[in-house]
């Protein structure tokens, strides 16, 4: 029991009683389900830091089996999701995923980079949103352990791949994909950009752009190789 202080962004929060708040806020040490009593009076000064998607700093009490918040000082409220539909749909979609593989006491520092970086883009910036859904996901893949082999095939080791392998976790020969009905063909240009997803440094991993039929390969990989890891129809 004591006093923890905190960056985090609420991932959801629900109401509780006439004035009171639940909240669930991914932190760098996993996610915190956490009380805000009052957060909902029209002075409060809970009221700013605990909406959906507010990235603040939380000081709050630790109980033997809960958290109360005590303060916040917001530092980000990504307005834009806020007054944009779409962009609030596709933040939404990808706080579904945070959500469903995030736990309490993890080492989520990564995951939270990953997250507020893809919020901000999504926010800020005008880039094609299924574009940057499908690198979220392909990012969010290799920090879950799910890294797709690129450099060789997955089989047999041969340099010449161009066929993605869902059941394998990587590239194939054309050889070796013959044996695998669920392997698709992708271009050169595609292979390159999970490569550089894959491998990019956190802070240049949205700072590329690809034809439109190649992010639509891109869209596909990413959309069915996270339902088959995370075994959900994320729609």
């Amino acid at each position: 029991m004591g006093t923890v202080k905190t960056k985090g962004i609420i991932i959801a929060e629900n109401n509780m009683g006439d004035f009171d708040k639940m909240l669930t806020i991914l932190t760098p040490n996993g996610k915190i389900s956490c009380s805000a009593k009052g957060a909902r009076r029209p002075k409060s000064q809970l009221m700013a830091g605990t909406q959906f998607l507010c990235f603040a700093e939380y000081m709050m009490f630790k109980g033997s089996h809960t958290y109360t918040l005590n303060s916040c000082d917001t530092i980000e409220l990504f307005y834009n999701l806020r007054v944009d539909l779409d962009k609030l749909n596709y933040a939404a979609q990808i706080t579904k995923i945070i959500q469903d593989v995030t736990y309490e006491n993890q080492n989520t520092y990564k995951i939270l980079q990953l997250y507020l970086n893809t919020l901000y883009v999504i926010a800020e910036t005008d880039i094609d949103l299924k574009f940057v859904v499908s690198i979220f996901k392909m990012r969010l893949m290799c920090l879950l352990g799910f890294k797709p082999r690129l450099d060789k095939c997955c089989i047999c080791e041969k340099e010449e791949v161009n066929y993605f392998s869902f059941k394998d976790n990587g590239l194939k020969c054309e050889n070796c994909s013959k044996q695998d009905t669920g392997t698709i063909v992708i271009s050169e240009s595609t292979k390159n950009a999970l490569k550089y997803i894959c491998m990019i440094p956190a802070k240049k991993l949205y700072s590329f752009n690809i034809s439109e039929e190649n992010k639509k390969q891109l869209e596909i990989i990413a959309k069915i190789y996270t339902n088959s890891k995370l075994e959900k129809d994320y729609k």
